[in-house]
């Protein structure tokens, strides 16, 4: 379901499509935790292990942007960053070594999840066809988080010269074509603070913005679209219990919103 005016009313597909008057999109398509009750009964994975390879909580990173799309179910059911034929993970190989299924999902159960990456992909292709038309151009910012900590609660994070505040992946893009767009926006977030320091903004670093979203958009759009991978490191949370930092994804929240008008105005600049 799209819906305007700020205005939300959540899809019973599984997603919620809010449009304002922008041609810039947010999206937070894994902070989702919904399991279909089918999924649920197959699968053997502990809710917390799940959720700690979910990206809870970027749905409120998003939340001042003038349009967004939020999804609700959960990569674990199908990754709708994956493509088509690695949506749904069948072994621990595709889940970070993680055991999902207590018994293995059939060909139907794997053909309806599916159906969901189709009607995903579709929904937004018709609402990226109706920004491209209303402005000419847009930018879908593609926001994630990412584990830090993934020897232990007690271990030492990831070194800070692999893990930024925040990854901006550009592969998929022509990225000389974007750059008038890129540039500024990786220049606005790091120019923000978090306790009392500048965030740690770089490109390609942890990632490297390989997922199938970015890639359909600049496949689809190869000339109006820019889509744009945004990883933040769970520095907003506790990854593992799972409790969130309020303040802190305040002040990421209000980052990311700042980028907003500086994204307008370099599409402008570029019409």
């Amino acid at each position: 379901m799209i819906v305007n005016k700020r205005i939300l009313k959540a899809d019973p597909e599984g997603w919620t499509i809010e449009l304002g008057d922008s041609p810039v999109v947010g999206t937070a398509i894994h902070s989702g935790t919904d399991v279909s009750s089918t999924c649920r009964s197959l699968m053997c994975l502990a809710e917390a292990d799940r959720r700690r390879e979910e990206d809870p909580f970027t749905e409120h990173l998003i939340a001042d942007f003038p349009s967004r799309i939020v999804v609700h179910r959960s990569r674990f059911e199908v990754d709708l960053n994956r493509a088509r034929e690695q949506a749904v993970y069948l072994s621990p190989e595709q889940s970070w070594g993680l055991d999902v299924w207590r018994e293995r999902p059939s060909d139907d159960v794997v053909k309806a999840s599916l159906s969901f990456h189709d009607a995903y992909y579709g929904a937004l292709k018709r609402v990226l066809a109706g920004i491209e038309g209303r402005y000419g151009a847009f930018v879908l910012v593609d926001v994630h988080s990412y584990n830090h900590r993934r020897d232990g609660p007690k271990a030492d994070p990831a070194s800070p010269d692999l893990a930024p505040d925040i990854n901006i992946g550009t592969f998929s893009m022509d990225r000389k074509r974007w750059a008038p767009v890129v540039d500024p926006f990786i220049d606005a977030l790091g120019g923000r603070h978090l306790d009392g320091r500048k965030l740690d903004v770089r490109e390609n670093v942890a990632f490297q913005g390989r997922g199938e979203q970015t890639r359909f958009v600049h496949a689809g759009f190869p000339r109006t679209g820019c889509a744009i991978a945004v990883e933040f490191k769970k520095i907003f949370m506790d990854e593992w219990s799972g409790v969130p930092d309020w303040r802190a994804i305040g002040k990421l929240r209000a980052a990311l919103a700042s980028t907003v008008p500086v994204l307008e105005q370099a599409l402008r600049g570029m019409a």
